[in-house]
């Protein structure tokens, strides 16, 4: 595989198109994978139901580009994706990608919007798998001749950084997604989102990296600007540039040291266009993620002490109950009309934060972990 990552400069939206253009001709263009008549599928990010400005959803604009791109080598572009649960009952992918602008996207490109959650799943075996022997996929992803995973560039509470890879966790559905969350563990949360990868196969990558999410993301982190889009043929090698970049060892990244030990990219790609050292932007680390770089050790024999934990603020809460829905043990638990995490069942995974409309869960953090984070701010 080709794993060069190409980093154009782009500080603005407008001009997004011809800086994917020009990374794209970096490392040999779209030419290489996509033929007339083949139907190449889109891969954004649609976490929540967020618009663009909150920087939590891939750019509407770089979609759109992506989706001209595709046409004008006769492929037939179709986007899709599947986003965290809200409300019972609610169709919360259709409503993200209707408030993220790319349902508007697909409308004046003409191109095809599908919805994970209700296009149906296929179950497939996982070669070689570390925790998923079988794994249901998003039909359409099944279908389709060419993937192209469009992520955005942004800090993550439990993998410290989410791209290219952990961009396919939104292929499968919200159950299977609770039971990765429920391994418990950086490490093996790391390898099940790596035996999505090795079904999903995508070919390609360009990476929102305009304006990116530093913080507490995926999605309650703070906009910053970072100036480039980036592309490869190698998702891992993508994620591991872009965990450079912003100032995150990439071998601390779960994905990406259980993608390296399964064969998957690697741990050195060439960069070509812009070097990486005149684009590196610090970005803050996110306050739960910081505990991966405690040393394993020290983590055994103060676990408990060292742990970030989630609270409910119920001056913020709003009783939606989406932290209940995404809770993968059932640590939440109401009282009286009150939500309270169960600390003996909470496996700091933060899912509840990460899927708050309201941003009502925060977290505590002891004196040691509050020293560590201004260290890694």
């Amino acid at each position: 595989m080709n794993s060069r990552v190409s980093i154009v400069r782009c500080n603005d939206y407008s001009k997004v198109k011809d800086a994917i253009r020009e990374s794209l001709n970096l490392i040999g263009g779209l030419e290489k994978i996509i033929s007339p008549g083949n139907r190449v599928l889109l891969k954004p990010n649609v976490l929540a139901i967020r618009p663009p400005e909150d920087s939590v959803t891939t750019h509407p604009a770089v979609v759109s580009a992506m989706c001209d791109l595709v046409s004008e080598l006769g492929g037939i572009p179709v986007i899709g994706d599947g986003s965290g649960i809200i409300r019972p009952g609610a169709t919360s992918t259709s409503q993200a990608l209707k408030v993220s602008g790319i349902e508007d996207v697909a409308s004046s490109c003409g191109v095809e919007l599908i919805n994970f959650e209700t296009s149906g799943y296929v179950e497939v075996d996982v070669p070689n798998s570390r925790q998923f022997s079988r794994l249901y996929i998003a039909k359409s992803v099944l279908d389709a001749d060419v993937i192209i995973s469009l992520p955005k560039l942004k800090t993550h509470e439990l993998t410290l950084y989410t791209g290219a890879v952990k961009n396919f966790f939104g292929t499968i559905p919200q159950k299977t997604r609770k039971q990765a969350h429920a391994l418990e563990n950086r490490a093996r949360f790391g390898e099940a989102i790596v035996d999505i990868y090795s079904v999903v196969k995508p070919q390609f990558v360009v990476m929102d990296a305009v304006v990116g999410m530093e913080g507490n993301g995926p999605s309650r982190g703070t906009s910053v600007l970072t100036g480039v889009i980036m592309a490869s043929y190698d998702c891992v090698a993508l994620d591991i540039v872009a965990s450079e970049l912003i100032g995150i060892d990439p071998l601390k990244v779960p994905t990406n040291k259980a993608a390296l030990s399964r064969g998957f990219g690697t741990e050195h790609p060439e960069v070509v266009g812009t070097p990486l050292e005149e684009v590196k932007v610090r970005f803050k680390m996110p306050e739960g993620g910081i505990t991966a770089y405690i040393p394993s050790f020290l983590m055994r024999i103060l676990r408990k002490q060292l742990a970030v934990k989630p609270f409910i603020n119920t001056s913020s809460c709003v009783l939606c109950k989406a932290c209940v829905l995404n809770c993968s043990v059932h640590a939440i638990e109401e009282t009286d009309g009150v939500l309270k995490i169960n600390p003996e069942k909470c496996i700091h995974c933060y899912c509840c934060r990460e899927l708050c409309p309201n941003d009502a869960v925060e977290i505590k953090k002891s004196l040691f972990l509050k020293l560590v984070s201004r260290s890694k701010s």
